[in-house]
């Protein structure tokens, strides 16, 4: 999928994707990270997502990779924080206390300008991806966190009766591009209401992905 496609979907406030909340299985599921007060968390491809205001609320620092300019500058915008801004490589760097957002394509982010993160919430992100992207994706998540551990949401529905985004992400699939690396757990499926796009019933499930070693 090209940068093109969700540079317009933010340019045209196309951006039904966005939550007016927190996620509930976020905010339901997120202390099975085990994680202290001030750990390190990291949102590929965050947009502007209130769960970010809810972890910094919950003592948490937050790091986020996000195509769009236009969501980061909304973010900041909405948490009343005025972001330094850098360049780093071919990325843009937004930062201000306990938090650090890297704006452009989340393959440039390295684990040297990421640093440290203690885990990872993948709400947005490996749905976004069409599926000849999804398995370079978690290889390259897998190299710059040094495998942190993970809670994922991700749907499941009849992919050919609606297009993505967001895409259908079995459990099967998830332990194709992690089961080497994590010991996997679904921790809570819920149905969408009213189904993916009005189209076709799908599921959402929260999964607790921790590592075997």
């Amino acid at each position: 999928m090209e940068a093109s496609f969700w540079h317009s979907k933010w340019q045209r406030g196309e951006i039904a994707f966005h939550q007016s909340q927190a996620n509930p299985l976020l905010v339901a599921h997120f202390e099975k990270l085990d994680l202290p007060k001030g750990s390190r968390v990291f949102l590929p491809l965050c947009g502007k997502t209130l769960d970010i205001a809810w972890l910094l609320a919950g003592g948490y620092r937050v790091v986020g990779a996000e195509l769009s300019e236009i969501a980061i500058d909304e973010l900041f915008e909405s948490l009343g924080l005025q972001p330094k801004i850098t360049k780093v490589g071919a990325l843009i760097h937004y930062s201000a206390d306990n938090i650090d957002l890297f704006v452009g394509n989340i393959f440039d982010l390295t684990a040297e300008y990421l640093g440290p993160v203690n885990a990872i919430y993948d709400r947005a992100a490996i749905v976004a991806l069409p599926a000849d992207t999804r398995k370079q994706y978690a290889s390259h998540l897998l190299n710059i966190t040094q495998a942190a551990p993970q809670l994922v949401i991700a749907y499941e529905y009849d992919q050919s009766l609606v297009d993505g985004p967001p895409f259908s992400v079995s459990g099967q699939e998830l332990k194709q591009h992690y089961g080497a690396t994590y010991e996997l757990a679904a921790l809570e499926t819920r149905e969408v209401e009213g189904g993916m796009k009005g189209q076709a019933a799908s599921t959402e499930t929260a999964w607790l992905l921790k590592s075997q070693y």
